[in-house]
């Protein structure tokens, strides 16, 4: 097959080429070229702009197109709609962000969310880089996305493949959203834990997802599909405990309770990434049995921390994390958690 990646090859990018590749496609990436430019010398690089000059696609076919970088639904309405007779099949990575409520065990037929004329002024001013101005930045991330799948149906309805994840993890992934607890455990020593060591968390390996979409290319599969992990219920307990086996670390874990968080003003999700409050605890119990039986696959937890901290190793020391506590703040955090139990 010739496949044609529109996005970069930072994280889910960069694995969907090495998955394409080695299954004997051939590949084109559509970017600015700000990233990486030198990997993959084997793969033909368009360079062009999103929001603009899309002439490097012009007057090609490929056999499909994954959309990986999507945001403003007239972008993606855009690329759809030039790409309409070049391509079979259109690949859009979505987002479980899409749905209005996150109630346990949705599945793909829950309503997604939706936005005003000036809610999306203010995506406008995001994509031209004015996001000083722009407000709630994270409210409209996910009904953005819906708007996103919506168009590129529009423009080629009956040929889309719409790709919904959640949390996605594994090395290169500089959210550090889940490498915060790996890397974190793997320093040992006294760790915070957040709410309950049995509350279910759910993410997916970055190269699970990205094999699996390459091969409901190659099956030229449509529709919609949640793609979240495990196959089976993990907690955050067995997360944190196997990241303490596999880095051979003294890392403890002390519990601390989601009131006592809260009330500290600790930011879910980013200021202590994989733990969120209860009425969003059924962003943690997606319905993906449909991605299951369409060949979902996923490696063992322990590959996934493995590699994330080899990768991790080969990071500056002065990095800027962008999620997850301060040491300091968390020592605090720690400290007045035994003085309010008295311990």
């Amino acid at each position: 097959m010739k496949i044609l990646i529109l996005g970069g090859t930072v994280f889910l990018g960069r694995y969907l080429i090495e998955a394409a590749l080695a299954r004997g496609h051939g590949v084109s990436v559509f970017n600015r070229g700000r990233h990486y430019p030198d990997l993959y010398p084997e793969v033909e690089k368009l360079r062009g702009e999103r929001g603009g000059d899309l002439a490097a696609l012009g007057g090609r076919r490929w056999d499909a197109v994954i959309d990986t970088c999507g945001y403003l639904p007239r972008v993606v309405q855009a690329s759809a709609e030039l790409l309409s007779d070049a391509v079979g099949q259109y690949i859009f990575i979505s987002s479980l962000s899409v749905y209005a409520d996150f109630v346990p065990g949705m599945d793909e037929t829950a309503p997604v969310g939706t936005l005003t004329e000036e809610q999306l002024k203010e995506a406008e001013k995001i994509e031209t880089g004015d996001r000083a101005t722009a407000v709630s930045y994270g409210a409209l991330y996910g009904p953005l996305k819906a708007l996103c799948e919506q168009a590129a149906e529009g423009a080629m309805s009956g040929r889309v493949l719409i790709i919904r994840p959640g949390l996605i993890v594994g090395p290169y992934d500089y959210s550090d959203r889940f490498t915060y607890w790996v890397h974190r455990v793997a320093q040992g020593g006294e760790v915070l834990a957040p709410g309950r060591p049995d509350r279910q968390v759910q993410f997916i390996d970055v190269r699970d997802l990205a094999e699996w979409v390459v091969r409901m290319t190659e099956a030229n599969r449509t529709g919609v599909f949640n793609a979240q992990g495990p196959d089976r219920p993990l907690t955050m307990l067995r997360v944190l405990e196997e990241s303490r086996r596999v880095s051979g670390s003294n890392a403890r874990f002390t519990w601390v309770s989601e009131s006592f968080l809260m009330e500290s003003g600790v930011t879910p999700w980013s200021e202590v990434p994989l733990w969120v409050p209860d009425e969003w605890e059924g962003l943690k119990h997606v319905d993906f049995s449909r991605a299951l039986a369409a060949g979902l696959t996923f490696r063992p937890l322990a590959e996934t921390i493995r590699d994330i901290l080899a990768w991790d190793a080969t990071r500056p020391p002065n990095t800027e994390w962008r999620a997850g506590l301060k040491r300091e703040r968390e020592l605090r955090l720690l400290r007045s958690w035994r003085e309010a139990n008295g311990s």
